[in-house]
């Protein structure tokens, strides 16, 4: 099939790139590949902020971490619970920075995500722990047991108190002030709060080696993807 010029219609050859009669460029158009719009550049994307975290999904991971290390933390296993909490934040900055995109976080922000997990599984340590107890109590009919416990545990502080103060027993107002005291803690509301105390105590404790777990997770993992 001859080609013509779309100007003045002359026969072209096929290797001209001009027509001989009118001097006009045959240029030619093909849609291909290259004409194609461009996608954006990657780096052309908004960046994430690596000081920010998406609660939404770390909550999710954190509950699902803090639900077995509480659960370790209030068990028999319960003497390494600060491995325990410090893992489960640790995995939880870890299975975080997993989903993620770029896969790393500052150091601070690897601090808050153990935080929250570590409130977490404090929160199942003590659940679990005051649940024990009222099942040991109300349906085991264990109160006697553990009632003669816990006055061989007063009895025993009172003991060491007066050994590491020999002058206690002669000074009549601390006599009388730690007889009361002593009262107090022997009943079931001194018992309870007591209780209550070294439950908060401990999960209060054991939060900070939860921060400790999350901040080496963003540093180590974060450390390793990039």
């Amino acid at each position: 099939m001859e080609t013509t010029c779309s100007r003045c219609h002359q026969v072209l050859l096929e290797e001209a790139c001009f027509c001989p009669a009118c001097g006009l460029p045959q240029l030619e158009f093909t849609a291909g590949e290259n004409n194609r719009p461009q996608e954006a550049e990657p780096w052309s994307a908004p960046v994430r902020d690596a000081a920010t975290v998406d609660w939404k999904l770390a909550l999710r991971i954190a509950l699902l971490m803090a639900l077995p290390a509480g659960i370790l933390s209030s068990s028999p296993l319960g003497f390494a619970s600060f491995i325990w909490m410090s893992l489960a934040a640790y995995w939880t900055v870890a299975f975080y920075l997993k989903s993620v995109r770029p896969a790393w976080i500052t150091f601070g922000a690897g601090a808050r995500i153990g935080l929250v997990t570590g409130l977490l599984a404090g929160w199942f340590a003590v659940a679990v722990s005051g649940g024990t107890l009222f099942v040991q109590r109300y349906f085991l009919h264990q109160g006697g047991l553990l009632d003669g416990e816990w006055h061989s545990r007063v009895l025993q502080g009172q003991q060491m108190a007066q050994q590491i103060s020999p002058n206690l027993s002669s000074d009549a107002a601390q006599l009388q002030a730690m007889t009361q005291f002593q009262g107090w803690m022997l009943s079931p509301e001194g018992h309870a709060g007591m209780e209550l105390f070294r439950f908060t105590t401990s999960a209060t404790f054991l939060v900070f080696f939860a921060v400790l777990g999350g901040a080496m997770g963003a540093r180590i993992v974060a450390r390793r993807s990039r």
